[in-house]
Parts: C-alpha cells; structure tokens; sequence
C-alpha cells in the first residue's frame, strides 16, 4: 500500500508544478503587493549625490549640474518659482497661485520689510 501512496504523491506533485507553470504563464493566481514606504533614513539620496558627476556646481536638492548655484532649477517648477537672491543664491517659491513674477516680488517686499 506504501507504493501506490508515493506514487500518488510524485503525480500530485507533477500535476501542481504543471498548473503552477501555466498560472505564472497566464497570470493566475497573481497576488498584487502594496506598494513600500520609502525609508526614513536618507541613504538612497546620499547614494545618488555621491554617484553623481558635476565638474561646475552640483546642485544639492535637485543633482542637476550647473555653472553657478542660483542656476539651480527648482524641484517642481510647475508649482514653484525660482527666485535669485543678491548673494549668487537663489531659493524656490511657491506659486500659490499667483501671476508670473509675484513671488519674486513679494519675496523683495519681504526682504526690504514691507510686508
């Protein structure tokens, strides 16, 4: 009676790598995984800062190369506006809506302490 019973095993456990051939090959069976959390810790940036070569300026927010830093793009130019400052810097600005040039103005308003 042991024989029949490895056998009846060795078939079932053919049986199963041919289903589960053809459902990987179909997609049966798919689980989707939730997507992960980036991790908290900044490696993945220091990993790209370091791997990046720039022989002008590297610019440390968006790792573009560029001759000088206030030439540093911003992150998200759709929604910010770049604004260069009158130290060679420049800083980025959210639009908020505004028409093109009044962050730029606000933030000189701001600096001369007008508002």
């Amino acid at each position: 009676m042991r024989i029949p019973t490895l056998i009846f095993l060795a078939l079932m456990g053919t049986v199963s790598a041919q289903f589960g051939f053809f459902e990987q090959m179909f997609g049966g069976g798919q689980q989707q995984q939730a997507p992960q959390n980036v991790p908290s810790d900044s490696e993945q940036y220091r990993a790209r800062y370091l791997g990046s070569h720039c022989d002008k300026y590297l610019c440390p927010d968006t790792l573009a190369c560029v001759h000088f830093p206030h030439h540093c793009p911003c992150q998200w130019p759709a929604h910010e506006e770049k604004v260069e400052l009158a130290d060679g810097n420049r800083i980025c600005v959210s639009r908020g809506g505004f028409k093109v040039g009044e962050a730029a103005r606000k933030v000189e308003l701001a600096r001369k302490g007008l508002l």
